[in-house]
């Protein structure tokens, strides 16, 4: 899962974003309004940790923008303790959750976990496609009932792909996806094709009826053989 981390606080961000990585999330962060409001229009993310007073405008703002632009991207209000405006008027904008701070890392992971098995499967938190099953909370994929092994990029990457059956992805798009803010440090895409080229082999070793596609010219797509 990829989450945006937005909070001007910066200890309390760049302590709360080497948790969720620890956690095995993909994690992007902005400190303000503007960065965030950019990032957002650009990037896909799987839930935004969103505290309400930044510089440059009210996250309240932000979350009402979003819901405006029908984006359904998760957010979780993150507020000093005992705001209960901040919490009604989040939740009133649409909101997914709100938590309190300050927070205890076991408590946020839950909370992120809880507001994507809401809006995902209806309530069952394993993504499928075809015979292939994919649990984010457990790391576990199978094919058929048969558990598979994959490394933690290839598990990362069919993650994405399971989540947009069908769907055309850049190859840049999805390497941001997964890698995250680090992607930039990438002198070409080879890791990538790597990493696909796996998965790819395992997939069909373990006789899956989906596979990641190349789509000449554009990028790649999940399809049922």
């Amino acid at each position: 899962m990829k989450i945006l981390i937005v909070e001007d606080e910066a200890a309390l961000m760049d302590l709360t974003a080497a948790a969720l990585r620890k956690e095995g999330f993909v994690v992007e962060t902005a400190m303000d309004y503007a960065t965030a409001e950019e990032k957002l229009s650009v990037y896909g993310y799987d839930c935004v940790l969103l505290d309400v007073m930044l510089p440059g405008g009210s996250g309240l703002d932000l979350l009402r923008k979003l819901k405006k632009e029908g984006n359904r991207t998760n957010v979780i209000i993150v507020s000093a303790k005992g705001s209960i405006d901040d919490k009604v008027n989040g939740l009133g904008l649409g909101a997914d959750d709100y938590l309190a701070k300050p927070f205890h890392v076991a408590e946020l992971v839950a909370r992120i976990r809880s507001v994507a098995r809401r809006s995902t499967n209806a309530g069952d938190f394993a993504f499928r496609a075809g015979n292939v099953s994919l649990e984010p909370d457990t790391g576990m994929v199978t094919v058929d009932g048969k558990e598979i092994h994959l490394l933690k990029k290839e598990f990362d990457i069919l993650a994405y792909f399971i989540q947009r059956p069908g769907h055309i992805v850049d190859k840049t798009v999805m390497a941001e996806a997964v890698w995250g803010d680090h992607i930039d440090q990438a002198d070409d895409f080879q890791f990538v094709y790597a990493q696909m080229k796996n998965l790819r082999r395992k997939l069909s070793a373990a006789g899956a009826d989906i596979e990641i596609k190349s789509v000449y010219g554009f990028g790649y797509k999940l399809v049922e053989k």
